[in-house]
Parts: structure tokens; sequence; C-alpha cells
């Protein structure tokens, strides 16, 4: 076993970097037999040395990341900054000085992916991120790994634990958005400003890493479509219940039957209680991936928080520190199929249509003659009247996003509808 320890640079010490430590000092004699050398927290690189760090030399502390990464001596940089500066100069500084990262940065990931990549097999270095998708979940390196010779046609899942509390809360307490965020805030699982996660950008952005590893092709951002969950309602929840389903913000990622091309994207799905996702409750993240030969494949733990993240980032960092001590690399970028991603208006899918109407003869006839009329056929009706007003409740078959946005935009041209009271999609069937 080798004695001198390979040196680590914590780049950031908030909830994550904290817990990295934590471990990396109370697990020291643990990882030193799993990697085969000591590892050693060289430095500790914070905007704020003045705060208090239990449990961390005060010593190690500094503000300066880039000396700290330049001076000579680091192997291995664990990065839990977040967002895309300093995080992506730091990263870019470490393969330039022959130091290997771990990321949990999924922001970055997503955004700048291919080009961290690159550097990082331009400089015969390691770029792992597990802890950017799911928390503890293990799903990049299965993904990128064990599945590395069977086909990925399909994931779906649950990737951000914020949304899915806010949703479980107003599933099965009958809370309303607002109720069911305040006491998410209350609980520490959502942020004081909550947009990156119900507006969908936090899983966009893993939902984007996610689909370059299965389907290997560079998936950015920008290619994934996403909508946000705020608009979700009690009724919406009542009108899953009717249909034996509920409510869950899916990112989904699926390659085109043909396997020409692959879509992306991001939104409020019903879908059946039958469904392994439908029974993930809390907190919890989940991912559903369906592959030729293996199958269907569910993973499935918490997905955020400190402690969780930080055992995901430990794994990667004995991963790369074994990679350091054999003079070798782990699986870097793989995008050799050069997939497009096709628009959101090509995907199909089955929608729940609510509309509010005239209650009068002929409006069902209306109606259904307007969904025909732009091809998109329909599964079931319910409608529900009183005093002159009716609810119209439509369930579709597969139909393409865009022929049903044309159907909408029809109906809401028709005298007889005074309204579109919410879409949404029907997965998991």
């Amino acid at each position: 076993m080798r004695t001198r320890p390979l040196k680590v640079a914590l780049l950031g010490c908030g909830v994550v970097g904290s817990e990295v430590a934590r471990i990396m000092t109370t697990h020291a004699d643990d990882l030193t037999q799993r990697i085969g050398a000591p590892v050693e927290l060289a430095g500790v690189a914070v905007r704020r040395p003045s705060k208090v760090r239990e449990g961390i030399d005060p010593a190690l502390i500094t503000t300066d990341a880039t000396a700290l990464l330049k001076r000579g001596d680091i192997d291995i940089a664990i990065e839990v900054i977040g967002g895309i500066e300093p995080a992506r100069t730091l990263i870019t500084t470490a393969f330039e000085h022959s130091i290997s990262v771990v990321s949990a940065n999924k922001a970055l990931l997503a955004q700048d992916g291919a080009a961290l990549h690159a550097a990082a097999e331009q400089h015969g270095r390691d770029l792992y991120y597990e802890a950017a998708v799911a928390g503890a979940i293990p799903l990049v390196r299965p993904m990128r790994e064990s599945l590395a010779g069977d086909k990925i046609n399909r994931v779906m899942g649950i990737v951000n634990g914020t949304t899915n509390f806010i949703l479980d809360k107003m599933d099965s307490t009958g809370a309303g958005y607002q109720e069911a965020l305040d006491e998410a805030t209350a609980l520490g699982y959502a942020e004081a400003d909550p947009t990156a996660d119900v507006e969908g950008y936090d899983a966009a952005a893993k939902a984007a890493i996610l689909a370059g590893i299965a389907f290997h092709t560079r998936v950015r951002l920008d290619d994934v479509y996403r909508e946000g969950m705020t608009e979700v309602s009690a009724a919406d929840f009542a009108s899953a219940k009717r249909m034996g389903c509920t409510i869950k913000l899916l990112a989904i990622l699926e390659r085109a039957a043909d396997g020409e091309s692959v879509t992306a994207r991001v939104h409020p799905a019903m879908i059946p209680l039958s469904h392994p996702l439908a029974s993930v409750r809390e907190a919890y993240n989940a991912v559903f991936v369906e592959a030729e030969a293996a199958g269907r494949l569910m993973f499935y733990g918490p997905g955020a928080g400190g402690a969780p993240t930080a055992s995901a980032v430990l794994g990667d960092l004995v991963a790369v520190a074994r990679n350091k001590l054999a003079e070798a690399t782990g699986p870097g970028e793989s995008a050799y199929t050069q997939l497009p991603v096709s628009p959101m208006g090509e995907v199909v899918t089955r929608y729940h249509i609510s509309l509010d109407v005239a209650d009068k003869p002929g409006v069902l006839a209306q109606v259904a003659t307007t969904f025909a009329e732009h091809g998109v056929s329909i599964d079931t009706v319910r409608q529900q009247g009183k005093d002159g007003e009716a609810s119209l409740v439509v369930v579709t078959h597969r139909a393409a996003d865009a022929a049903l946005s044309g159907t909408v935009e029809a109906l809401r041209k028709l005298d007889t509808v005074r309204g579109v009271a919410s879409i949404m999609r029907v997965e998991g069937e």
C-alpha cells in the first residue's frame, strides 16, 4: 500500500462540502483501505473565511482557490461551489495542473459538459459527477458503466426532491400549492427562492446530463423542454384520482422509435398509481430506466441533502483516487451517436384537458369535431354541468404535442368554450 497520501482540494464548504470534509476525516482509515493509499484534505477554498467550520483545521481554509490548485501537490479537486463561475474556470485550471475533478455541479455540466470533458481528456484527467444528478442514488455510474454494453431507450424519473415533496403533500393532504410550498420551506426542502426547483430548471439540468449519458449524444440544457409545476391545482389532483393516477414532475428522455433522434423534457404529468414512480413520496427521487437487454430498472433514494450528496461525492473520490494510483482514467464523454434532439412538438403522448364550456346541447359534438379535425383521437370524455355552465374533461389517445396545441388553439375560438382550465400530459402507460 502506498504511504504517501493523495492530496485533495475542496472547493466550497457549504452544506455538501462540510459533509464531505467530515466523512473524509471520520472515515479516513476505511477510505485508505478501499483506495490503497491515504487521502488527505490539503486545502479548503471558501468565500467567507471567518465562518466557524466544525471539524476543519482553520489552517486549511483559504479564499484563493486558484492558488490552492496551482500550488503543485494537489491530486484531486472536489468542486461543490455550484453555478457557472468561478466553478468553470477552477475546474479548467485543475485539469491544466494535472488534477482530476469530482463535481456536483449540475448547472455547469448541463451547459458546458462537452467542453469540460474535452479539457479532461486533453490533460489525461478524470471528470466524475455522480452527485450532480440524483444525490445519493447511484445512477451516473450504472448508466455510464454497468449499462455501457446495452441500449437505453427511455429514462423517466423524479429528479427533484423539493417538487416531489410539494406534489406529494398536495396529493396526500389536499393542500394547495402555496400551502405545500410553505411547508417545504419550513422543513428546509425548498430554498427561500424556490424558482429553480418549482419551475423545473434544476430537473432540466439533470435531464440534459442523463440524456447525454443514456443516448451517447450531446444534450445541452437549452435542448430540454421545460414546464414548471406552479399551476398544478387541487382540481388537477382530483381529476388524476378519478383516473387512478397521481401527479409528478417528471424528467422524460426518449430515443425515437427509428433510433434517429432523441427527446428530453421536464413537466408535470399524471401517472397511474400502478406505476413504480407513483409511490415515491416526500423528498425522495427515483429514476426508471428502460434498456433493451436489461429491461426495466428503477433507482430510488434520497435525492438531496448534505450527507446523501456527500456520499455520492465520496464514491467518486474513491473511484478517481484508484484511477490515479493505477495511472489510468475512467470513462469520459461518449457522444459518438451525434443524434439530434427533436422539438417538443414532435413528442407523442396522452393528454388530459379540462375545459369550461356552456351547458347546452351540441357542445360535446362541437368539441369532439374540433379534436377530430386536428387528428387527435379522444379516449374518454366526462361532462358535468349546472346553471348554464359546465366542465368537460377530455382524455386523448396518444397524439403529437403540435397536434394537441393546434387543437387547443381551435377550442379557444369556439363560442361555447369559456376557457381551458388545465392541460396535463399522461405518462407511464
